[in-house]
């Protein structure tokens, strides 16, 4: 039975997804793969949300369910931009993209509030607003709203400098 966090969570991801659909629209395979020097390309920035390759950003949240206080170790600005996602056009990442976030927007509804307020230790985060201890509710928001707006606007300004270039 989906509670009130967990219908608020689903609904902010899925207005991020479509935000970031809309960021995309119409953006050519070429552009989509020029980088500006020292700058990630837009098919890594995609790449960066889908996470790593095999089960994405799933596994870090079912720890939280698995274990008391799991260790979650995050290392920061990995595109995961390496094997078939060089070959995998920007249509095919966005909608990977929908289709992940989709199934983060299920799980979240899916939890009960108990599980939602289960806590990991995540020391990437110790200087965040989230804390080092932040709740699972809190982590699903960080990385499905916050970390999303992020890369929205850094979709956004990578963007407009390729136009300019």
């Amino acid at each position: 039975m989906a509670t009130a966090t967990g219908t608020q969570l689903a609904q902010g991801i899925r207005e991020k997804i479509t935000e970031l659909k809309a960021v995309c629209a119409g953006v050519d395979e070429g552009t989509a793969s020029r980088a500006l020097a020292g700058r990630w390309s837009p098919k890594e920035i995609l790449s960066h949300l889908l996470g790593p390759e095999n089960n994405g950003l799933m596994p870090m949240l079912e720890a939280f369910i698995a274990s008391d206080v799991p260790l979650i170790e995050i290392v920061p600005e990995q595109t995961h931009f390496t094997g078939p996602r060089r070959n995998t056009t920007f249509a095919q990442l966005l909608h990977e993209i929908e289709q992940r976030y989709e199934g983060l927007a299920r799980y979240a509804e899916g939890l009960s509030e108990a599980q939602l307020a289960r806590t990991a230790h995540v020391p990437l985060f110790k200087d965040s607003p989230l804390t080092e201890h932040p709740t699972l509710a809190a982590f699903i928001g960080g990385l499905g709203q916050y970390h999303v707006q992020m890369h929205i606007d850094h979709m956004r300004g990578i963007l407009g400098q390729l136009a300019g270039a």
